[in-house]
């Protein structure tokens, strides 16, 4: 009985393993370029899994072939008659076959969307790639992302006109409001022509997985690192480098600063932008009246009023003439806020600062800085990753 089972669908796993890229669409040769933590993920075990868990919709299938047949005492013709009886894989039960599909990895998607006009109709559903979207990018890829796509998308149609020096419509309006370097960014990969829809998850997974998509984002400890940014948050654009599974981020330029490239960013450094406001823009804080000692919180901060805003730890401290007594602490109460960082050394003029929770706008000078609004952190998520990113020594 085992070896009737392999038998029978020993031909269907032969045949999605031998499916190659050569004679796919223009789209699916692009999977070449995708990294190996990509491609590892093709396995057809998981299918042949499925197979094996579902012996009764097999037994259905080959119910028509003789039992006479299969015990043949050759090899060479039990296998020849078994290839008489084979099906396609598109006389699968419709829920069979969906849920194959529903188990192959976005590259086994990829592999069966290039065997047939019917199965590409299925394969590239946003039904099956919502999920891998999400599995993958969904920590890093916010609305901000999204709409970002959605003018790259966009950008397609009126990309020829800037080769030509000719900008119209579209590409007009973002001439006055974005710079050179950006609408460059985004028409950059606009030579490889996709038959996908655009609007297509898919479309959107194979973008970002190529690394030819720059998205917004948000970087922990800018510049490797540097002491200068420890235990902030800076928005940058960035795109995925499917080599070594790490990311290029692109930060803004700003002032007499040109813009700074920090490459090989993992993973953990990343988070979708947490607000949809821009980092040149006060964040209207709403949470004011809620802050108490202990609370954990993140704000805005700039060099000057040239920098962006950038999103800083700390938490929220006692007032001066409180002792710190839980029983008797007012702080909660009172109109001014103590904001603490304990990455700095006490004493340090980067130690402490003070918030009106009634009136507070943005406060500062050209020597300390100058800060901005408020967001209080209530995800164990985001507190534990800025814990994760404490510096391993007091800074000065």
């Amino acid at each position: 009985m085992l070896l009737y089972f392999f038998l029978t669908c020993f031909p269907f796993i032969f045949f999605l393993k031998s499916l190659t890229l050569k004679s796919f669409l223009p789209w699916a040769t692009e999977m070449r370029l995708l990294s190996p933590w990509f491609w590892k993920d093709v396995s057809f075990f998981s299918i042949s899994k499925l197979i094996k868990n579902s012996p009764s919709y097999f037994t259905t299938i080959t119910s028509n072939m003789s039992l006479k047949k299969m015990s043949s005492t050759s090899k060479v013709d039990n296998f020849e008659e078994i290839e008489e009886g084979m099906i396609s894989v598109l006389d699968l039960p419709e829920l069979v076959l969906e849920c194959i599909l529903e188990r192959l990895p976005p590259a086994g998607l990829c592999s069966m969307a290039g065997v047939c006009s019917s199965l590409r109709s299925r394969c590239i559903s946003d039904h099956y790639w919502e999920k891998h979207m999400k599995k993958k990018w969904g920590r890093i890829i916010g609305p901000a992302a999204y709409r970002e796509w959605q003018w790259h998308i966009a950008l397609r149609g009126d990309s020829n006109h800037i080769k030509q020096g000719k900008p119209k419509g579209l590409m007009r309006i973002l001439s006055i409001v974005r710079p050179s370097w950006w609408i460059k960014s985004k028409v950059d990969d606009n030579s490889k022509q996709s038959s996908l829809p655009d609007d297509s998850i898919m479309s959107w997974f194979l973008a970002l997985e190529t690394g030819r998509f720059w998205f917004p984002a948000q970087v922990y400890n800018r510049e490797n690192g540097h002491v200068g940014f420890m235990l902030s948050c800076y928005d940058a654009e960035l795109s995925y480098d499917p080599r070594t599974d790490t990311f290029q981020a692109r930060y803004p330029p700003h002032g007499r600063r040109a813009v700074v490239i920090e490459n090989s960013v993992p993973w953990e450094r990343l988070r979708a932008l947490p607000v949809d406001t821009s980092p040149h823009d006060l964040h209207i804080s709403d949470c004011l009246n809620e802050l108490s000692p202990g609370d954990n919180i993140e704000i805005q901060w700039r060099r000057n009023k040239e920098f962006p805003y950038g999103w800083w730890y700390g938490v929220v401290g006692h007032l001066e003439s409180c002792d710190g007594n839980e029983n008797y602490c007012r702080c909660h109460n009172g109109d001014m806020v103590v904001l603490e960082f304990n990455q700095y050394t006490p004493g340090s003029r980067w130690r402490r600062t003070t918030i009106n929770r009634k009136d507070h706008r943005e406060e500062g000078n050209e020597a300390d800085g100058f800060y901005g609004g408020i967001r209080k952190l209530s995800s164990e998520v985001e507190i534990s990753t800025w814990k994760r990113l404490w510096p391993s020594e007091i800074l000065e």
